[in-house]
C-alpha cells in the first residue's frame, strides 16, 4: 500500500507545475496541504537561481549565481553548477515546516509537499534528516519530486525511489497533461490508508 507519492523526470519537464496543480485540487477538496516548493528566478530572461516557497507565501534564496569571484567570507561554499546555494536560507524556511507535519492534532488529512529533494538541497543534512522521520511517521502523506537518476546516485534519493510505501510517477512532455488525474487519485488512496494509521 502507498503512503507516498513522488515525481520524477527530467529539469524542466514541468514536475513542479504538476505539484502546485495537485495542490490547488487538494485544496479544493477539503485536504489540507503544507509544505514547499522550488521555483526559478529569472531576471531579463535568464535563470539567476532558485527559491524556496512555502504553500503560505513565504519565500528564501536556494541558490543564486555566482557573482565575480569568490566571496563566500570564509563559510564553505556549497555549489551546483555554476549557482552557490544559500544553506542557511533554505534551512530557515524549509525545516520549520518539518516540525509542524502531523502537528495539527494528528490530522491525517495533510499533504506535505517536499519539492525537491535534489542535489541543493541534500547539502543540509538537518533537511535529510527531516525527511527520513516523515517519510517514516505515520501522521502524513508525502507528495515530492526526486530528480531523475544520472551521474553519482545521491544517497536519500535512491532510498526515496526504492522504498516500497513510494510510488514514483515519470514526468515526461508527453504525459504530463494526463498524470495529475493518477496523481490525484493515488494521494486520495495514501490519505484514505493513512487515516486508518
Amino acid at each position: 500500500m502507498f503512503k507516498h507519492v513522488f515525481l520524477t523526470g527530467p529539469p524542466g519537464v514541468g514536475k513542479t507545475t504538476l505539484v502546485q496543480k495537485a495542490c490547488e485540487a487538494l485544496v479544493s477538496s477539503g485536504v489540507g496541504v503544507e509544505g514547499f516548493y522550488t521555483e526559478e528566478v529569472r531576471e531579463g530572461g535568464r535563470r539567476v537561481g532558485f527559491d524556496v516557497v512555502t504553500l503560505a507565501g513565504e519565500r528564501g534564496h536556494l541558490s543564486r549565481i555566482r557573482e565575480g569571484a569568490g566571496t563566500s567570507h570564509g563559510r564553505r561554499e556549497y555549489t551546483v553548477g555554476q549557482y552557490v546555494v544559500d544553506l542557511p536560507s533554505f534551512e530557515s524556511l524549509a525545516l520549520p515546516l518539518f516540525r509542524h507535519t502531523g502537528a495539527a492534532d494528528g490530522d491525517s488529512r495533510t499533504v506535505f509537499i517536499i519539492d525537491e529533494i535534489g542535489k541543493m538541497e541534500l547539502f543540509s543534512q538537518a533537511f535529510i534528516r527531516a525527511v527520513r522521520q516523515t517519510l517514516d511517521g505515520s501522521s502524513c502523506t508525502i507528495l515530492g519530486t526526486i530528480p531523475i537518476p544520472k551521474g553519482k546516485p545521491l544517497g536519500l534519493v535512491e532510498e526515496v525511489r526504492s522504498r516500497r510505501d513510494v510510488k514514483v510517477f515519470t514526468v515526461s512532455k508527453e504525459n504530463r497533461n494526463a498524470l495529475l488525474q493518477d496523481i490525484l487519485s493515488t494521494l486520495q488512496e495514501c490519505l484514505k490508508h493513512s487515516s486508518l494509521c
